[in-house]
Protein backbone atom coordinates (compact mmCIF):
# COMPACT_ATOMS: atom_id res chain seq x y z
CA UNK A 1 0.00 0.00 0.00
CA UNK A 2 1.04 3.44 -0.95
CA UNK A 3 2.19 6.04 2.00
CA UNK A 4 1.32 8.59 -0.36
CA UNK A 5 -0.97 11.44 0.89
CA UNK A 6 -3.22 10.91 -2.07
CA UNK A 7 -4.14 7.78 -1.25
CA UNK A 8 -6.33 9.38 1.56
CA UNK A 9 -8.12 11.34 -0.62
CA UNK A 10 -12.23 10.70 -0.50
CA UNK A 11 -14.23 10.50 -4.13
CA UNK A 12 -14.81 14.84 -3.16
CA UNK A 13 -11.33 15.66 -3.25
CA UNK A 14 -10.45 13.31 -6.14
CA UNK A 15 -13.22 14.93 -8.53
CA UNK A 16 -11.73 18.35 -7.31
CA UNK A 17 -8.10 17.54 -8.03
CA UNK A 18 -9.22 16.15 -11.45
CA UNK A 19 -11.06 19.86 -11.97
CA UNK A 20 -8.02 21.70 -12.16
CA UNK A 21 -6.51 19.93 -15.14
CA UNK A 22 -9.90 18.27 -16.99
CA UNK A 23 -13.11 20.77 -17.73
CA UNK A 24 -16.69 18.66 -17.32
CA UNK A 25 -17.16 14.66 -17.72
CA UNK A 26 -18.55 14.64 -14.70
CA UNK A 27 -19.82 11.26 -14.82
CA UNK A 28 -16.93 10.08 -15.59
CA UNK A 29 -14.75 11.61 -13.14
CA UNK A 30 -17.04 10.33 -10.61
CA UNK A 31 -16.36 6.72 -11.11
CA UNK A 32 -12.64 6.93 -11.29
CA UNK A 33 -13.00 8.72 -8.14
CA UNK A 34 -15.01 5.82 -6.64
CA UNK A 35 -12.77 3.20 -8.15
CA UNK A 36 -9.87 4.82 -6.63
CA UNK A 37 -11.40 5.12 -3.47
CA UNK A 38 -12.33 1.45 -3.42
CA UNK A 39 -9.11 -0.01 -3.93
CA UNK A 40 -7.64 2.73 -0.36
CA UNK A 41 -10.83 0.64 0.78
CA UNK A 42 -9.89 -2.62 -0.18
CA UNK A 43 -6.23 -2.36 1.48
CA UNK A 44 -7.69 -1.47 4.40
CA UNK A 45 -10.01 -4.88 4.79
CA UNK A 46 -7.70 -7.12 7.18
CA UNK A 47 -9.17 -10.53 6.79
CA UNK A 48 -9.04 -12.97 3.88
CA UNK A 49 -12.16 -10.93 2.75
CA UNK A 50 -9.62 -8.50 0.96
CA UNK A 51 -8.29 -11.20 -1.73
CA UNK A 52 -11.72 -11.66 -2.96
CA UNK A 53 -13.04 -7.71 -3.39
CA UNK A 54 -12.00 -7.28 -7.10
CA UNK A 55 -11.19 -3.37 -8.72
CA UNK A 56 -14.49 -2.55 -11.24
CA UNK A 57 -13.11 -2.14 -14.46
CA UNK A 58 -14.13 0.97 -16.48
CA UNK A 59 -14.90 1.15 -20.12
CA UNK A 60 -15.42 5.25 -21.02
CA UNK A 61 -16.75 5.57 -24.20
CA UNK A 62 -16.80 8.94 -25.76
CA UNK A 63 -15.02 10.67 -29.31
CA UNK A 64 -11.39 11.47 -29.17
CA UNK A 65 -9.90 14.68 -26.97
CA UNK A 66 -12.62 14.93 -24.50
CA UNK A 67 -10.39 13.74 -21.75
CA UNK A 68 -10.31 10.41 -21.61
CA UNK A 69 -6.60 9.29 -21.33
CA UNK A 70 -6.67 12.73 -19.83
CA UNK A 71 -8.74 11.30 -16.66
CA UNK A 72 -6.83 8.14 -16.27
CA UNK A 73 -3.08 9.75 -16.47
CA UNK A 74 -4.21 12.35 -13.82
CA UNK A 75 -5.80 9.61 -11.56
CA UNK A 76 -2.70 7.54 -11.53
CA UNK A 77 -0.96 10.65 -10.50
CA UNK A 78 -2.97 11.44 -7.76
CA UNK A 79 -2.98 7.51 -6.74
CA UNK A 80 1.05 7.66 -7.12
CA UNK A 81 0.36 4.10 -8.60
CA UNK A 82 2.28 2.58 -11.45
CA UNK A 83 0.83 3.28 -15.02
CA UNK A 84 0.89 2.34 -18.18
CA UNK A 85 -1.35 3.69 -21.41
CA UNK A 86 -1.48 1.19 -24.28
CA UNK A 87 -3.50 0.76 -27.45
CA UNK A 88 -5.46 -2.34 -27.79
CA UNK A 89 -4.92 -2.12 -31.93
CA UNK A 90 -1.06 -3.12 -31.22
CA UNK A 91 -1.78 -6.53 -29.69
CA UNK A 92 -2.13 -9.36 -31.52
CA UNK A 93 -3.27 -12.84 -31.11
CA UNK A 94 -0.77 -15.47 -29.69
CA UNK A 95 0.96 -17.02 -33.05
CA UNK A 96 0.84 -13.32 -34.94
CA UNK A 97 3.88 -11.99 -35.23
CA UNK A 98 3.45 -8.93 -32.78
CA UNK A 99 3.34 -7.90 -29.12
CA UNK A 100 1.34 -9.73 -27.12
CA UNK A 101 -1.23 -8.59 -24.44
CA UNK A 102 1.28 -10.05 -21.26
CA UNK A 103 3.66 -7.36 -22.41
CA UNK A 104 1.48 -4.45 -20.73
CA UNK A 105 1.63 -5.96 -17.54
CA UNK A 106 5.43 -6.63 -17.99
CA UNK A 107 5.59 -2.64 -19.07
CA UNK A 108 3.97 -1.82 -15.86
CA UNK A 109 6.67 -3.83 -14.01
CA UNK A 110 9.15 -1.84 -15.43
CA UNK A 111 7.41 1.67 -14.54
CA UNK A 112 6.99 0.43 -11.11
CA UNK A 113 10.53 -0.91 -10.80
CA UNK A 114 11.35 3.00 -12.23
CA UNK A 115 9.37 4.47 -9.62
CA UNK A 116 10.40 3.01 -6.50
CA UNK A 117 13.72 2.86 -7.44
CA UNK A 118 13.64 6.90 -7.78
CA UNK A 119 11.92 7.00 -4.53
CA UNK A 120 14.78 5.00 -2.93
CA UNK A 121 17.18 7.06 -4.84
CA UNK A 122 15.62 10.53 -3.32
CA UNK A 123 16.07 8.95 0.07
CA UNK A 124 19.52 7.57 0.09
CA UNK A 125 20.35 10.96 -1.78
CA UNK A 126 21.90 12.91 1.11
CA UNK A 127 24.07 9.81 2.30
CA UNK A 128 25.19 9.27 -1.19
CA UNK A 129 25.76 13.16 -1.77
CA UNK A 130 28.10 12.86 1.21
CA UNK A 131 30.22 9.66 -0.43
CA UNK A 132 30.26 11.97 -3.47
CA UNK A 133 32.14 14.64 -1.60
CA UNK A 134 34.56 12.23 0.26
CA UNK A 135 35.47 10.72 -3.50
CA UNK A 136 36.19 14.23 -4.38
CA UNK A 137 38.01 15.22 -1.63
CA UNK A 138 40.33 12.24 -1.78
CA UNK A 139 41.49 13.66 -5.27
CA UNK A 140 41.62 17.03 -4.05
CA UNK A 141 43.58 16.32 -1.49
CA UNK A 142 46.55 13.20 -1.39
CA UNK A 143 47.95 12.06 1.67
CA UNK A 144 50.52 14.54 3.31
CA UNK A 145 54.05 12.85 3.69
CA UNK A 146 56.25 14.14 6.30
CA UNK A 147 59.98 13.39 6.73
CA UNK A 148 60.53 10.86 9.06
CA UNK A 149 64.55 10.12 10.05
CA UNK A 150 64.83 6.60 10.78
CA UNK A 151 67.28 5.07 13.23
CA UNK A 152 70.01 3.94 10.21
CA UNK A 153 70.10 7.94 9.44
CA UNK A 154 67.39 6.98 6.45
CA UNK A 155 64.90 9.75 5.64
CA UNK A 156 61.51 8.16 5.00
CA UNK A 157 58.00 9.55 4.90
CA UNK A 158 54.94 9.18 6.46
CA UNK A 159 51.71 10.24 6.91
CA UNK A 160 50.17 13.14 8.65
CA UNK A 161 46.81 12.53 9.68
CA UNK A 162 46.23 15.50 11.52
CA UNK A 163 46.93 18.39 9.16
CA UNK A 164 45.84 15.59 5.87
CA UNK A 165 42.13 15.65 8.03
CA UNK A 166 42.25 19.79 8.88
CA UNK A 167 43.01 20.19 5.58
CA UNK A 168 39.91 17.63 4.44
CA UNK A 169 37.62 19.28 6.65
CA UNK A 170 38.62 22.70 5.23
CA UNK A 171 38.03 21.79 1.81
CA UNK A 172 34.93 19.59 2.44
CA UNK A 173 33.04 22.86 3.49
CA UNK A 174 34.22 24.62 0.64
CA UNK A 175 32.97 21.75 -1.14
CA UNK A 176 29.66 22.07 -0.17
CA UNK A 177 29.16 25.90 0.23
CA UNK A 178 29.63 25.65 -3.66
CA UNK A 179 32.57 27.48 -3.80
CA UNK A 180 34.68 24.70 -5.97
CA UNK A 181 31.68 24.27 -8.78
CA UNK A 182 33.37 25.79 -11.63
CA UNK A 183 36.81 23.77 -10.67
CA UNK A 184 37.79 20.86 -13.40
CA UNK A 185 38.27 17.56 -11.90
CA UNK A 186 39.77 14.22 -13.34
CA UNK A 187 38.08 11.13 -11.87
CA UNK A 188 37.06 7.72 -13.11
CA UNK A 189 33.33 7.78 -13.79
CA UNK A 190 31.15 3.71 -14.14
CA UNK A 191 30.67 3.17 -17.82
CA UNK A 192 26.78 2.10 -18.31
CA UNK A 193 26.62 -1.57 -19.27
CA UNK A 194 25.37 -2.87 -22.32
CA UNK A 195 23.08 -5.64 -22.30
CA UNK A 196 20.77 -7.03 -24.79
CA UNK A 197 16.69 -8.33 -24.32
CA UNK A 198 16.76 -12.19 -24.99
CA UNK A 199 13.63 -12.03 -27.55
CA UNK A 200 10.95 -14.10 -27.44
CA UNK A 201 10.38 -17.03 -30.42
CA UNK A 202 8.07 -14.38 -32.57
CA UNK A 203 10.41 -11.24 -31.80
CA UNK A 204 8.65 -9.91 -29.08
CA UNK A 205 9.72 -9.53 -25.25
CA UNK A 206 7.68 -13.07 -24.53
CA UNK A 207 10.04 -14.54 -22.20
CA UNK A 208 11.14 -11.50 -20.49
CA UNK A 209 14.52 -12.64 -19.49
CA UNK A 210 16.99 -9.86 -18.98
CA UNK A 211 20.69 -10.50 -20.18
CA UNK A 212 21.84 -6.96 -18.95
CA UNK A 213 21.68 -7.67 -15.78
CA UNK A 214 22.98 -10.87 -15.46
CA UNK A 215 26.03 -10.26 -17.47
CA UNK A 216 26.54 -7.11 -15.17
CA UNK A 217 27.00 -9.56 -12.32
CA UNK A 218 28.87 -12.01 -14.06
CA UNK A 219 31.38 -8.95 -15.35
CA UNK A 220 33.47 -6.46 -13.55
CA UNK A 221 32.24 -3.31 -14.24
CA UNK A 222 33.89 -1.06 -16.96
CA UNK A 223 35.17 2.20 -15.52
CA UNK A 224 35.97 5.53 -17.83
CA UNK A 225 38.16 8.83 -17.04
CA UNK A 226 36.19 11.75 -16.84
CA UNK A 227 36.94 15.12 -16.76
CA UNK A 228 34.49 18.23 -15.78
CA UNK A 229 33.32 20.66 -13.42
CA UNK A 230 32.95 19.82 -9.75
CA UNK A 231 29.85 20.37 -9.71
CA UNK A 232 28.20 17.55 -12.32
CA UNK A 233 31.23 15.63 -10.99
CA UNK A 234 29.16 15.69 -7.62
CA UNK A 235 26.22 14.39 -9.43
CA UNK A 236 27.60 12.12 -11.25
CA UNK A 237 29.44 10.38 -8.42
CA UNK A 238 26.37 10.66 -6.09
CA UNK A 239 24.32 8.38 -8.84
CA UNK A 240 26.68 5.81 -8.30
CA UNK A 241 26.90 5.79 -4.74
CA UNK A 242 23.33 5.94 -4.16
CA UNK A 243 23.13 2.73 -6.66
CA UNK A 244 25.49 0.80 -3.85
CA UNK A 245 23.00 2.48 -1.11
CA UNK A 246 19.94 0.64 -2.62
CA UNK A 247 18.65 -2.96 -2.25
CA UNK A 248 17.94 -3.93 -5.64
CA UNK A 249 16.20 -7.59 -4.29
CA UNK A 250 13.79 -5.06 -2.22
CA UNK A 251 13.50 -2.84 -4.73
CA UNK A 252 11.79 -5.07 -7.62
CA UNK A 253 9.50 -6.54 -4.31
CA UNK A 254 8.59 -3.69 -3.57
CA UNK A 255 7.73 -2.64 -7.05
CA UNK A 256 5.61 -5.83 -8.04
CA UNK A 257 3.82 -5.29 -4.40
CA UNK A 258 2.85 -2.17 -6.02
CA UNK A 259 1.70 -3.55 -9.57
CA UNK A 260 -0.50 -6.28 -7.66
CA UNK A 261 -2.21 -3.54 -5.50
CA UNK A 262 -2.52 -0.58 -7.03
CA UNK A 263 -1.47 -1.12 -10.40
CA UNK A 264 -3.57 0.89 -13.57
CA UNK A 265 -3.39 -0.38 -17.11
CA UNK A 266 -4.72 2.32 -19.26
CA UNK A 267 -6.23 0.40 -22.81
CA UNK A 268 -6.84 2.85 -25.72
CA UNK A 269 -8.85 2.37 -28.68
CA UNK A 270 -10.79 -1.24 -27.16
CA UNK A 271 -13.20 -0.42 -30.10
CA UNK A 272 -11.07 -1.13 -32.47
CA UNK A 273 -10.69 -5.03 -31.61
CA UNK A 274 -14.13 -5.07 -31.18
CA UNK A 275 -16.97 -7.43 -33.16
CA UNK A 276 -16.37 -11.02 -34.46
CA UNK A 277 -13.13 -10.98 -37.45
CA UNK A 278 -14.60 -12.09 -41.12
CA UNK A 279 -11.36 -14.74 -41.39
CA UNK A 280 -9.24 -12.53 -43.44
CA UNK A 281 -7.89 -8.94 -43.54
CA UNK A 282 -5.70 -7.28 -40.81
CA UNK A 283 -8.07 -7.68 -38.32
CA UNK A 284 -8.13 -11.59 -38.13
CA UNK A 285 -6.85 -11.52 -34.96
CA UNK A 286 -8.75 -9.06 -33.08
CA UNK A 287 -11.08 -11.61 -31.59
CA UNK A 288 -8.08 -13.63 -30.28
CA UNK A 289 -6.75 -10.67 -28.74
CA UNK A 290 -9.86 -10.30 -26.80
CA UNK A 291 -9.60 -13.41 -25.69
CA UNK A 292 -5.94 -13.36 -24.84
CA UNK A 293 -6.77 -9.91 -23.00
CA UNK A 294 -9.34 -11.95 -20.79
CA UNK A 295 -7.33 -13.72 -18.27
CA UNK A 296 -5.45 -10.69 -17.55
CA UNK A 297 -8.11 -8.97 -16.76
CA UNK A 298 -9.68 -11.79 -14.82
CA UNK A 299 -6.86 -12.34 -13.40
CA UNK A 300 -3.46 -14.52 -13.42
CA UNK A 301 0.11 -14.76 -12.88
CA UNK A 302 2.47 -13.10 -15.54
CA UNK A 303 6.16 -14.22 -15.33
CA UNK A 304 8.35 -10.95 -15.53
CA UNK A 305 12.44 -10.40 -15.76
CA UNK A 306 11.70 -9.38 -12.27
CA UNK A 307 9.64 -12.32 -10.82
CA UNK A 308 5.98 -13.45 -11.04
CA UNK A 309 3.33 -11.05 -10.48
CA UNK A 310 -0.76 -11.44 -10.43
CA UNK A 311 -2.97 -9.15 -12.09
CA UNK A 312 -5.89 -10.01 -9.69
CA UNK A 313 -6.01 -6.33 -8.37
CA UNK A 314 -4.84 -4.36 -11.22
CA UNK A 315 -7.14 -1.74 -12.02
CA UNK A 316 -8.06 -1.95 -15.98
CA UNK A 317 -9.84 1.54 -17.64
CA UNK A 318 -10.29 0.20 -21.77
CA UNK A 319 -11.63 3.99 -23.36
CA UNK A 320 -12.95 4.23 -26.98
CA UNK A 321 -15.19 6.54 -29.55
CA UNK A 322 -16.57 3.20 -30.49
CA UNK A 323 -18.17 5.21 -33.78
CA UNK A 324 -18.53 1.83 -35.15
CA UNK A 325 -19.01 -0.53 -33.02
CA UNK A 326 -20.11 -0.70 -29.72
CA UNK A 327 -19.51 -1.77 -25.92
CA UNK A 328 -21.73 -5.00 -26.68
CA UNK A 329 -20.02 -5.96 -29.50
CA UNK A 330 -17.14 -7.25 -27.08
CA UNK A 331 -17.05 -10.96 -26.63
CA UNK A 332 -19.62 -11.64 -23.13
CA UNK A 333 -17.06 -12.58 -21.04
CA UNK A 334 -14.58 -9.61 -21.68
CA UNK A 335 -17.75 -7.30 -20.71
CA UNK A 336 -18.49 -8.46 -18.02
CA UNK A 337 -15.42 -7.60 -16.75
CA UNK A 338 -15.81 -4.07 -17.35
CA UNK A 339 -18.95 -3.34 -15.30
CA UNK A 340 -18.74 0.08 -15.05
CA UNK A 341 -19.15 2.39 -18.47
CA UNK A 342 -19.15 6.12 -18.51
CA UNK A 343 -20.32 7.70 -21.74
CA UNK A 344 -18.20 11.07 -22.13
CA UNK A 345 -19.77 13.84 -23.30
CA UNK A 346 -18.90 16.05 -27.10
CA UNK A 347 -17.03 19.35 -26.08
CA UNK A 348 -19.31 22.19 -26.43
CA UNK A 349 -18.23 25.85 -27.19
CA UNK A 350 -18.82 27.24 -23.47
CA UNK A 351 -16.36 23.91 -22.62
CA UNK A 352 -13.36 25.30 -25.27
CA UNK A 353 -13.53 28.60 -23.30
CA UNK A 354 -13.01 26.63 -19.86
CA UNK A 355 -10.53 24.55 -21.63
CA UNK A 356 -8.78 27.88 -22.81
CA UNK A 357 -8.61 29.63 -19.52
CA UNK A 358 -9.34 27.50 -16.24
CA UNK A 359 -7.10 24.51 -16.39
CA UNK A 360 -3.61 24.46 -14.31
CA UNK A 361 -1.91 23.71 -17.97
CA UNK A 362 -4.41 25.86 -19.85
CA UNK A 363 -3.41 26.80 -23.77
CA UNK A 364 -3.45 30.61 -23.46
CA UNK A 365 -0.92 30.04 -19.96
CA UNK A 366 1.00 27.63 -22.03
CA UNK A 367 1.16 30.80 -24.87
CA UNK A 368 1.88 33.19 -22.72
CA UNK A 369 4.71 31.08 -20.61
CA UNK A 370 6.09 30.60 -24.20
CA UNK A 371 6.47 34.29 -25.37
CA UNK A 372 7.42 35.31 -21.96
CA UNK A 373 10.50 34.19 -22.69
CA UNK A 374 11.04 36.57 -25.62
CA UNK A 375 10.10 39.20 -23.09
CA UNK A 376 6.40 39.70 -24.63
CA UNK A 377 3.58 39.82 -22.48
CA UNK A 378 0.88 38.18 -24.80
CA UNK A 379 -3.06 38.96 -23.53
CA UNK A 380 -5.68 37.29 -24.82
CA UNK A 381 -9.44 39.68 -25.00
CA UNK A 382 -12.80 38.04 -23.05
CA UNK A 383 -13.87 37.92 -27.32
CA UNK A 384 -11.17 36.79 -28.44
CA UNK A 385 -11.28 33.64 -26.45
CA UNK A 386 -15.19 33.20 -27.18
CA UNK A 387 -14.51 33.80 -31.11
CA UNK A 388 -11.95 30.81 -30.87
CA UNK A 389 -13.92 28.84 -29.00
CA UNK A 390 -16.71 29.16 -31.51
CA UNK A 391 -14.35 28.12 -34.50
CA UNK A 392 -13.13 24.96 -32.45
CA UNK A 393 -16.71 24.01 -32.01
CA UNK A 394 -17.87 25.14 -35.85
CA UNK A 395 -15.13 22.64 -37.12
CA UNK A 396 -15.52 19.93 -35.09
CA UNK A 397 -19.01 19.87 -36.06
CA UNK A 398 -18.30 20.45 -39.82
CA UNK A 399 -15.31 18.41 -40.18
CA UNK A 400 -14.50 15.29 -37.25
CA UNK A 401 -14.82 16.05 -34.14
CA UNK A 402 -11.38 15.97 -32.41
CA UNK A 403 -12.12 17.27 -29.26
CA UNK A 404 -9.68 19.80 -27.39
CA UNK A 405 -7.07 18.91 -29.71
CA UNK A 406 -8.95 21.34 -32.04
CA UNK A 407 -7.47 24.13 -29.99
CA UNK A 408 -4.17 23.09 -30.36
CA UNK A 409 -4.29 23.34 -34.34
CA UNK A 410 -6.36 26.38 -34.14
CA UNK A 411 -4.18 28.67 -31.73
CA UNK A 412 -1.27 27.12 -33.98
CA UNK A 413 -2.80 28.79 -36.71
CA UNK A 414 -3.76 31.80 -35.26
CA UNK A 415 -0.45 32.52 -33.86
CA UNK A 416 1.92 31.57 -36.22
CA UNK A 417 3.32 34.87 -37.93
CA UNK A 418 4.07 35.59 -34.20
CA UNK A 419 5.69 33.05 -33.58
CA UNK A 420 7.85 32.63 -36.42
CA UNK A 421 9.07 36.64 -36.56
CA UNK A 422 9.36 37.57 -32.86
CA UNK A 423 12.58 36.70 -32.51
CA UNK A 424 13.87 38.33 -35.55
CA UNK A 425 11.44 41.40 -36.63
CA UNK A 426 8.84 42.17 -34.31
CA UNK A 427 9.90 44.91 -31.27
CA UNK A 428 6.64 44.87 -29.29
CA UNK A 429 6.61 44.11 -25.61
CA UNK A 430 3.32 44.05 -25.27
CA UNK A 431 0.54 41.31 -27.84
CA UNK A 432 -3.37 42.03 -27.57
CA UNK A 433 -5.13 39.19 -29.13
CA UNK A 434 -8.69 40.49 -29.95
CA UNK A 435 -11.84 38.82 -31.65
CA UNK A 436 -11.14 40.95 -34.86
CA UNK A 437 -7.49 39.45 -35.32
CA UNK A 438 -9.20 36.00 -34.90
CA UNK A 439 -11.34 36.42 -37.22
CA UNK A 440 -9.27 38.14 -40.46
CA UNK A 441 -7.13 34.45 -39.58
CA UNK A 442 -9.09 32.30 -39.68
CA UNK A 443 -12.41 33.35 -41.23
CA UNK A 444 -11.61 32.47 -44.44
CA UNK A 445 -10.25 29.17 -43.85
CA UNK A 446 -13.60 28.40 -41.49
CA UNK A 447 -15.92 29.53 -44.58
CA UNK A 448 -13.88 26.86 -47.10
CA UNK A 449 -14.64 23.49 -45.44
CA UNK A 450 -12.36 21.53 -47.72
CA UNK A 451 -9.53 23.52 -47.24
CA UNK A 452 -10.33 23.66 -43.07
CA UNK A 453 -9.97 19.77 -43.09
CA UNK A 454 -6.41 20.52 -44.22
CA UNK A 455 -5.53 23.27 -41.71
CA UNK A 456 -7.26 22.78 -38.96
Amino acid sequence: MTNDNNSHLTPTQIVKELNNFIIGQDEAKRAVAIALRNRWRRQQVQDSLKEEIMPNNIILIGPTGVGKTEIARRLAKLANAPFVKVEASKYTEVGYVGRDVESMVRDLVETSVNMVRSEKTAEVKPKAMDMADERILDILIPPVRTPVTEQNGEEQSSEDPYQNQKTRDWMREKLKRGDLDERLIEFDAQQPAIGMQVLGPLGGDDMGINLQEIMSNMMPKKRKRRKTKIKEAREILAVEEAQKLIDNDSVQKEAIEKVENSGIIFIDEIDKIAGSSKGQGPDVSREGVQRDLLPIVEGSTVNTKYGSVKTDHVLFVASGAFHVSKPSDLIPELQGRFPIRVELKSLTEDDFIKILTLPRNALLKQYAALLSTEGVAVTFEEGAIREIARIAYQVNEQVENIGARRLHTILTNLLDEILFNLPDIMTETQINITSAMVKNKLDSIVKDRDLSKYIL
